[in-house]
Order: C-alpha cells, then sequence, then structure tokens
C-alpha cells in the first residue's frame, strides 16, 4: 500500500505541472503543421520521443531553430536520428532535430572538422555555450531522411536539459498550430482473464469485445459475464483536422463504478522507460497479427512513470451477486473524448474453451534469475529480464540452440553460450553466434574466451554457431579509372555483406583519410569533393570495408580531376 501511495504521489506530482512557456519556442519549419508521428506514439520497442513534422514527402526544406541558445550536441549515425542537432535554450530546455539532410554551413564545418579529426563518419560531439551560439529562427540545417527514417520528415522534441526527461511538445504551445476537433478513434476493447480460474462469457481465453455506436458518438459493449480477475486492453488511435495519419493517443482512463482504477497519459518520461512499451502492449498479439493493443492492467507491475495505476493496477474482481459498469475514456490533449460504457456481471458458468498456453517444463518467474545447460549450449537468465512468468520454450538440436519464444517481449539481455572445442584456432577469429528468427539471420556481438563463445542478447529464435569467410562487396556504378570526372561532385558506391554484417568502412584519398557517409537503408556510401581533399590532376583512391568478424575488401582506383572552374 505504501508503494501504490508514493507512486500516486509522484504520478500527482508531475502531472501537476503547467507551467511550461506557451510561446517560447516556434515551428521549425515554414510549411504548414501537419505531423505524421505525435509524442507517446507506439513504436517498436519504444514510444515516439516528440514530433514527426511533414516535410511535403521531400528532403532540403530549412529547419529553423526554434528559441535562442547553443548547439550543445552534434550526434552523427547511421541508424537513430541520423543527423542530428541539439540545442540548449537559458530557459532549461533543449530541442532536438533529426534526420537532418545537412547542417548549416557554420555548424558543418564544426562537425566535418572533427569527423576528419576523429577519422568517422559516425560521431557523438558535445559543445560549450560559447562554440555554436544560435539565434530564434536561425536557420540550423536542410531536413532530410537520414537514419532509422522511413521517409523524409524532421523529428522534432523538447528535453529537460538537467534531467533529459522527453516533454510533450503540446504542453509549450503548439497545440495551437495543430488543429484538432477529432475524437480518438477505438477500433476495438479486448477483455483479458487475468488468472486461469477467471471466466468470461464462458471462456478462458482473451477475446474482442462487440461495441455499438450511440447517437453521442460514445459506445456501449455487450454485457460481460465473468467471474474471477479481468482487464481490458484497447487498439486505439488519434486524428487531427489536417491528417490523416494514426496518431497515438494522449490519455487513457479506467473507471469501476465512476471510481478510477486505472489510467495514464503522455506527458513526460525518460529514456530508460522506452522499452517499457512491450509491457504495456498485448506483445503476443503484436508479434502475431501486428496489432498493437494497449493493456488497461497491469497484472505484474512495472515502473512506467506515464501510468497512474491506483490501487487496483486496472485490474477487475468480478464478485458473486455485485454487478459493475466499467467505463473507458480515450482523450486527446484538447479533451476530444471517446467513451466505452461495459456491464459486468456475475456469473458462475463453467467454461466451454480451454486456455491457449503451450505448457512445457521450463516455467520461469520474471522475478528469478536462471541458468540452463544442454548439449554444448548454455543459458542465463538475469532476474528481471521478462515483464512477466512464461513457460519457456529451452532445447538443442543437432548443435543448434532452440529458443524460439518470439511473442515473449524481452526486456534486458540475457546471455547466450556455447563450447566448441573442435574448430581450429584460425577459424574461431571468424565465428559468432547467429540468430535465425523467420528466415533471417541476425548477428549477435560476440566474445571468445579460450573454447566459449557468449553474446548478451534480447533476439529469439534459433541460435548456431556459425563462420563468416566471406568478405563484405563494394561496388561502383561505372568506373571511373583512368578517367577525368571534374564534373562529379562525389564519390559513390555500394556496399554489401551478407552475414555478419559491415562495421567500419573508410576510404584514402592519395594517402589521406576522407570522409564518406553511410546510408545503410539504401546500403551506399559517398564521399563530397566539396570536402577539399581531392588534389588537382592525378588521384589515388583507396577504400576498405570490414565486416563484423574482421573479413576486409579493399577497392583501389585512380581517377583524374580538376578543381579549375571554366
Amino acid at each position: 500500500m505504501k508503494i501504490s501511495f508514493f507512486l500516486v504521489l509522484v504520478y500527482a506530482s508531475v502531472f501537476s505541472q503547467n507551467q511550461y512557456p506557451k510561446d517560447y519556442f516556434g515551428v521549425p519549419l515554414d510549411v504548414p503543421t501537419q505531423l505524421s508521428g505525435n509524442f507517446g506514439e507506439l513504436r517498436p520497442n519504444h514510444f515516439h520521443a516528440g514530433f514527426d513534422y511533414k516535410t511535403q514527402k521531400k528532403e532540403g526544406l530549412n529547419v529553423f531553430a526554434s528559441a535562442e541558445g547553443y548547439v550543445s550536441r552534434i550526434k552523427i549515425s547511421t541508424f537513430g536520428y541520423g543527423k542530428a542537432i541539439y540545442i540548449t535554450h537559458p530557459n532549461g530546455y533543449t530541442t532536438v532535430y533529426g534526420h537532418l539532410k545537412s547542417l548549416n554551413p557554420a555548424i558543418e564545418t564544426y562537425l566535418k572538422t572533427n569527423q576528419y579529426k576523429e577519422k568517422s563518419y559516425e560521431i557523438d560531439l558535445y559543445l560549450k555555450p560559447n562554440q555554436l551560439p544560435i539565434k530564434k529562427g536561425e536557420i540550423i540545417a536542410l531536413s532530410g531522411n537520414t537514419g532509422g527514417s522511413d521517409g523524409p520528415h524532421l523529428h522534432f522534441e523538447i528535453r529537460d536539459s538537467q534531467t533529459e526527461k522527453i516533454i510533450n511538445p503540446l504542453f509549450f504551445g503548439f497545440d495551437s498550430v495543430i488543429t484538432d476537433t477529432q475524437k480518438p478513434v477505438i477500433a476495438n476493447v479486448l477483455v483479458y482473464p487475468l488468472d486461469d480460474n477467471t471466466r468470461i462469457n464462458r471462456s478462458r481465453n482473451p477475446f474482442m469485445l462487440n461495441l455499438t455506436l450511440q447517437k453521442d458518438g460514445s459506445y456501449f459493449s455487450d454485457k460481460i459475464l465473468a467471474n474471477g480477475k479481468l482487464g481490458f486492453g484497447i487498439n486505439a488511435y488519434d486524428l487531427t483536422n489536417l491528417s490523416w495519419d494514426r496518431n497515438g493517443i494522449y490519455k487513457a482512463e479506467v473507471f469501476i463504478n465512476g471510481k478510477t482504477v486505472f489510467e495514464y497519459q503522455f506527458d513526460t518520461y525518460s529514456f530508460d522507460e522506452m522499452r517499457y512499451i512491450n509491457a504495456l502492449i498485448d506483445y503476443p498479439r503484436y508479434k502475431n497479427m501486428g496489432q498493437r493493443v494497449q493493456k488497461l492492467f497491469m497484472k505484474t507491475p512495472f515502473p512506467l512513470s506515464i501510468i497512474n495505476p491506483h490501487e487496483e493496477n486496472g485490474v477487475i474482481n468480478v464478485f458473486q451477486n455485485i454487478n459493475q459498469i466499467c467505463r473507458i475514456e480515450v482523450s486527446d490533449f484538447n479533451n476530444n473524448k471517446t467513451t466505452i460504457t461495459i456491464p459486468i456481471e456475475n456469473s458462475l458458468e463453467l467454461a466451454i474453451d480451454t486456455l491457449k498456453v503451450k505448457k512445457t517444463k521450463y516455467f520461469i518467474k520474471s522475478n528469478k534469475e536462471y541458468n540452463f545447460e544442454k548439449g554444448n549450449w548454455s543459458y542465463y537468465i538475469p532476474k528481471g529480464t521478462f515483464y512477466d512468468d512464461f513457460y519457456l520454450n529451452f532445447d538443442e538440436k543437432e548443435n543448434a540452440l532452440l529458443l524460439e519464444n518470439e511473442t515473449i517481449p524481452v526486456h534486458s539481455n540475457f546471455l547466450v553460450s556455447v563450447i566448441d572445442s573442435i574448430s581450429p584456432e584460425k577459424d574461431k577469429e571468424k565465428m559468432f553466434i547467429g540468430s535465425i528468427l523467420d528466415n533471417k539471420t541476425y548477428y549477435n556481438y560476440t566474445k571468445l574466451k579460450e573454447n566459449s563463445f557468449s553474446s548478451y542478447t534480447k533476439n529469439w529464435g534459433k541460435f548456431i554457431l556459425m563462420k563468416d569467410t566471406v568478405p563484405p562487396t563494394i561496388k561502383i556504378n561505372k568506373s571511373i579509372d583512368g578517367k577525368w570526372i571534374s564534373d562529379k561532385k562525389t564519390l559513390e558506391f555500394s556496399i554489401k555483406d551478407e552475414l555478419s554484417g559491415i562495421k567500419s568502412y573508410d576510404g584514402f584519398l592519395n594517402g589521406n583519410w576522407i570522409l564518406f557517409e553511410y546510408d545503410y537503408k539504401t546500403k551506399k556510401m559517398f564521399h563530397n569533393f566539396d570536402d577539399g581533399i581531392v588534389a588537382e590532376g592525378k588521384n589515388d583512391l583507396k577504400v576498405v570495408v570490414t565486416d563484423n568478424v574482421g573479413n576486409s575488401t579493399i577497392f583501389e582506383t585512380q581517377f583524374f580531376r580538376s578543381q579549375i572552374k571554366k
């Protein structure tokens, strides 16, 4: 009870914060504001951390600083936010701009100087306040599609500079430029039996409720006849007036006979909490059907700060001779609201089906650690690796470890190890623990100590000790060997590795390291001649690409180029 009371206090203190400045930050683009993604939207393994602004399906739009401050961080990555700029403001907040195509000349010069110094395209730079000051409305970059982006857009977020917690931008007045009179849409409501003895409409398994739309826009469910403990889940999304993209909801509440028993809303959270999305959603349904149903209960409590669990944690007890009315309310930031009413009546009728749970001899409790061994393989599970208790599918066949539990969400790494006393030492340098899932092979970072290979991973699947002796491939679309290429702006190559994956890529022009940008989506790397490294006349080029087990491919050629403009 003390823990629950503490959580309520924390929740209340967080959600009572409404002192955010409403007119301090400006919109970072000069096109009509349309969002393809909002704060808290459900994404693979994480909640979305900000706004995704539409950029009219193209790259190269001007990106403006939302307020004065200084560039405090520049992070360049082939994944994640791609090219990203962080601006720290004097009011205690930091804005982030991601998936950029290029940076303004001053920021770009600072970036490239450090990339050449570190001899790396991927880089993470932290700056002091006096190095790159920025004015409000100053062009800081051009929008792009770099990193883990599915299409051209601008990712924008606001963080508390001290705690680094991310905050819903709508609190800062951005709701004034996003017209939203649309109610959230609830596509489905599911009901879940929460223990082996619960029966709902004579079933022991989750199922979808039948909803009827009322004249006022609310919904009414068929009566539930149940006994035991149950909880609800919703498949819901939100719309705005100018965009039909299905964005995430802002708030969900569950009431029993008028009393709140569970609620959450997307105001602020930390990056450490991101992976708890897999505990919030019905993960098996997501893996089997691609549908994210947000659970409105916590069978096993987990520390996600957006949730105000209340004492019941959303778990509803159906008692004999007591009828209950459940009301689910889903709201957006503008308090457009959709309501569902669900009558619940006690029933002692027996179930006509059986639990759809595949039982094995390995029952895992999430609050304990385990170590299993079979054949040459071992599998270690630290405490807290999983959210709930479950039956583990664990076996060893034909020198492979079988951990085919794809519908079980993994919160933190587990350890997979295998002993190999047969392979020659020279072969072991090229070996790694790979996992195979849905006919795809995944590289797992592997350590070798004596005859033991080990890997910490969150991947499920079939684990095999693999050997990769095939180096990456490097291709150029059109040969430049011995040719004059004065009209070209870039050098471009396609690089690929079929098994362990690409670890590093480097280029050398006349013996000097040169910067190549790499896009993992297109598997292309390119050097911009504007860097000024190319020599007048003859140039010797070498490109080196290395995979994760050390196989390297070297491409060498010679070309001619003149920088003299005619």
